[in-house]
């Protein structure tokens, strides 16, 4: 089993890679809207074989939904039950989370049940947003929603600068001196469109206007209105292309403790009325 989940782990991570990487082209070549998850997997679906290809990529991210599960659910990092480790590990179910709707996504598009890639990237955080709101204190929520988001790009961001990313991947030495630069810049960016998201959500439970929480492709638009927007926006999306690379270099270097029985039972032995 560990052998076969390390692989569908690393096939999640090359996954992965292969939309940011979609993502950050689109941007530089088209617009912000277009750089959305949706027009990337429109490309794959595109290109010669695209079904079989869109359909290795679908896999791949329900390797990666998996994964992310055995980190939070599991420990399959080991991390340690104290407050970082613990909110490590609520950081990977919520990526599992944000990842289904991706993984399904690709599956239906590549199944031909999934449409194209035409829209603006913006209502699905509409939409979650709007039922978020139709909750008991759901601006609370939504705005501890983004502040979560905010927290999460700037540990994302330090993790480049600070090399702590390097605990559980080991750079081969004779790339390194390529491979760190670019991983620290992906993470970089990405955190800082993650941010910047985060922003939208509390903007839009400050509000109680579902219309001002954004995505991806607002995050790189409203970059692109600040000033010297032009290079921001350019820095942003190449930043995009080398966060998927740094996918890429997670799905050949990490460490990769796939989870076993034992690791199973002993989840299964905590949960109340479980033997």
């Amino acid at each position: 089993m560990g052998n076969k989940f390390e692989l569908l782990a690393r096939w999640g991570y090359a996954a992965r890679g292969i939309v940011y990487m979609l993502l950050g082209a689109l941007a530089i070549w088209g617009a912000g809207s277009s750089a959305t998850t949706e027009n990337a997997l429109s490309t794959v679906l595109s290109q010669p074989f695209g079904r079989i290809l869109l359909g290795a990529v679908a896999i791949g991210l329900i390797g990666h939904v998996l994964w992310r599960l055995a980190q939070g659910v599991l420990n399959a990092d080991h991390v340690k039950n104290d407050a970082k480790g613990i909110v490590g590990r609520l950081a990977s179910i919520g990526s599992a989370v944000v990842n289904i709707a991706l993984a399904f996504t690709a599956a239906t598009m590549a199944l031909g049940m999934g449409g194209g890639g035409s829209g603006s990237g913006s209502s699905g955080e509409s939409e979650a947003a709007a039922s978020a709101l139709q909750l008991p204190f759901g601006n609370v929520l939504l705005g501890l929603v983004g502040v979560g988001l905010i927290i999460g790009g700037l540990v994302q961001a330090w993790r480049g600068f600070s090399k702590e990313y390097q605990k559980r991947i080991k750079l081969p030495s004779a790339h390194e001196n390529v491979l760190h630069p670019i991983c620290v810049f992906g993470l970089a960016a990405r955190g800082l469109l993650l941010a910047v998201t985060g922003g939208f959500m509390i903007y839009a439970a400050f509000t109680v206007n579902p219309e001002q929480a954004g995505g991806l492709s607002d995050a790189l638009d409203w970059i692109q209105s600040l000033p010297y927007g032009g290079v921001l926006y350019t820095l942003a999306a190449v930043g995009l292309i080398a966060f998927g690379i740094y996918s890429g270099v997670q799905a050949r270097y990490r460490q990769v403790d796939a989870p076993d029985a034992s690791d199973i039972k002993q989840t299964a032995s905590k949960i109340p009325g479980v033997a």
